[in-house]
């Protein structure tokens, strides 16, 4: 009897099944708002140099003051960075030429700070912390601290969660994401916001990680493939999620926080969920392992389920724990030629598709469109992409379906940077493609 006839005997699709995936389901809903957060709370507002102060008395209108203080870009936006010395007077008069007449003054940086047009969102960190002109890489080194952390949080959560347990780990991990994510809502200067961003990052790897191992172990094997399109469309949901909260809450420390405030519910009704009886049997724990196979039957209604003791548990799991005998490392997947290889193109495709798709993902405004209108369109592409590409898995297989995906991808994102920069409709579609 093999583990998989444990499952059968305990109910391996009821409702313990069906109610243990949900619950594990519903917290990837908000792993988006935190993976995708920074396109809405490190938004850039269009700004220019504030004017100068000694003009606040003045009766001029505010685009009189913005005229005679700030020069003009190429295309007649007001400069970013620079403004004049001193206010340029003379650009009053209606019949100068404001684009001629300010060319030869004297520029300065923008000593009194900035002003910023907050309508698409009321606060951001750009604005808050004047993270622009100099200041302006601040931006992408905020989202390398939190990627540094998921990076991080594979590491040392992956690791944990084989000596500890699939449950306490992801016990943790939501407790991390709420208290670091309230934490980064409350940041009262730039470096506290990425310290909190980065304990974010952690977190979330450690939510993918446990939570799919925990729905995986408690389920059989020919559900695994449904049940992990499912979970995958749940993140795919998430993003629309975050483009309506973002729609509705557009001050960044109350986004941040409305999106971290849910993780405390989840903390708390994860204490309901089994730990891995496979985990405990592999670890020795077989008493415990019975236990929570007992359980699951009881809840599924299945009797049978009670028959169950530590002989039958220890006899199906021979094979199993004969294979985890010895030590294992990372070099083993280097140990042959045919590891070597797998292991190097996985690695390849691995990295391509996650440097295209977060450097598409993580940097919305770049399209130039609507950000919340952007947001809903990367997250609603994935719906017929998933039903797509796994018809083609089933029919087509995973080699030439993989390959496929990545010459479509590869080729839409190469056009891309050929497309006009003005272009936006065009540039946003094969985006979106790719």
């Amino acid at each position: 009897m093999a583990f998989a006839d444990l499952l059968e005997q305990v109910g391996s699709t009821g409702r313990f099944q069906v109610l243990h995936v949900t619950l594990l389901s519903i917290p990837i809903l908000m792993m988006a708002s935190h993976n995708l957060l920074q396109n809405f709370v490190a938004l850039v507002p269009p700004h220019h140099c504030s004017a100068h102060s000694n003009l606040s008395w003045s009766q001029l209108s505010p685009e009189e003051t913005l005229l005679i203080s700030v020069p003009l870009d190429p295309v007649g936006r007001p400069q970013r960075c620079q403004r004049y010395v001193t206010p340029q007077w003379h650009l009053l008069d209606l019949n100068g030429s404001s684009a001629e007449q300010g060319l030869d003054a004297v520029l300065q940086e923008c000593t009194d700070g900035w002003s910023y047009n907050l309508t698409v969102m009321t606060s951001t960190i750009i604005s808050d912390w004047d993270l622009v002109c100099d200041l302006r890489s601040l931006k992408e080194m905020a989202q390398t601290v939190y990627m540094g952390g998921v990076l991080t949080g594979a590491f040392v959560f992956g690791g944990l969660s084989d000596r500890f347990g699939r449950r306490n780990l992801l016990l943790i991990s939501y407790l991390l994401m709420a208290i670091s994510g309230t934490c980064t809502a409350f940041s009262s200067t730039f470096s506290l916001f990425c310290l909190f961003r980065f304990g974010c990052g952690m977190a979330l790897s450690g939510l993918v990680l446990n939570s799919f191992s925990l729905i995986v172990e408690w389920i059989p094997t020919r559900v695994r493939t449904v049940t992990g399109t499912m979970t995958g469309y749940c993140y795919t949901i998430g993003q629309l999620i975050l483009a309506a909260i973002a729609y509705f809450i557009r001050d960044w420390r109350w986004l941040t926080l409305a999106v971290s405030l849910p993780f405390y519910a989840f903390f708390l009704f994860s204490w309901w969920f089994h730990e891995s009886s496979r985990w405990l049997a592999l670890k020795n724990r077989p008493e415990e392992a019975v236990e929570a196979l007992k359980s699951v039957a009881r809840f599924n209604g299945r009797q049978e389920g009670e028959k169950i003791d530590v002989k039958m548990l220890q006899e199906s799991m021979k094979k199993e724990m004969s294979n985890i005998q010895g030590s294992y490392s990372i070099l083993d997947l280097f140990r042959t030629p045919k590891m070597r290889i797998m292991t190097v193109c996985l690695s390849v495709v691995w990295l391509s598709t996650s440097f295209a798709y977060y450097g598409l993902a993580m940097d919305l405004q770049k399209f130039g469109v609507d950000i919340y209108l952007i947001q809903v369109i990367f997250g609603a592409v994935d719906i017929p992409a998933k039903v797509i590409i796994t018809v083609c898995m089933i029919y087509v297989g995973r080699r030439p379906s993989q390959s496929g995906a990545l010459i479509i991808a590869g080729i839409t994102i190469l056009i891309n940077i050929l497309v006009p920069y003005d272009k936006q409709t065009i540039r946003t579609c094969l985006a979106v493609v790719g």
